[in-house]
């Protein structure tokens, strides 16, 4: 039995995987980064047309060579994210767009929203990346909401991830 040939062959294997992509978009959110809303009267959309998925499509669809990571929970505040995104970033990620929603305001943690959100800007500056904000939703994609009014459909989440085109490709130098 051959096993470090085995080793080596894998080795090399994953090694390609790994390096597929150049840079990681970290999109860090509540339900409508996720697609997903939880505790409504619909389904939302799936994840693979959800504004993240979009994104990649079209930054790989400009040259780049670059993943974006769903980091949407629904119901999620802006502390649940700041909790979450030493596990979201990784070596690799060189932008964290920040869509935080209105779940701190509905969960009585408005007061908190704006100290979290600077520590979620300084440890993702610390990290050598930059935050992107997805900035007021209703400006962006009004037009097309779900049944209940709080969430957005797949049109909607075409104009998110174009709104952030610009400004994602920008960060990344593709």
């Amino acid at each position: 039995m051959n096993v470090p040939a085995l080793a080596v062959s894998t080795s090399v294997l994953f090694s390609g995987v790994a390096h597929v992509f150049a840079a990681e978009v970290v999109a860090l959110g509540a339900s409508n980064t996720e697609g997903k809303g939880r505790g409504s009267t619909h389904d939302g959309v799936p994840r693979s047309h959800a504004y993240p998925a979009q994104l990649e499509r079209l930054l790989t669809a400009a040259g780049c060579r670059v993943h974006v990571l769903n980091a949407g929970k629904a119901g999620d505040t802006t502390g649940g994210m700041l909790a979450r995104l030493p596990g979201a970033m990784d070596k690799d990620t060189r932008v964290v767009i920040l869509q935080t929603g209105g779940n701190d305001a509905r969960q009585g943690e408005a007061g908190n929203a704006f100290v979290n959100i600077a520590a979620i800007q300084s440890y993702v500056a610390a990290h050598g990346a930059r935050v992107v904000t997805m900035g007021r939703l209703n400006a962006i994609a009004g037009a097309w909401r779900l049944p209940d009014r709080q969430h957005y459909s797949v049109e909607g989440h075409v104009a998110f991830a174009n709104s952030v085109l610009g400004e994602v490709r920008g960060a990344l130098g593709c």
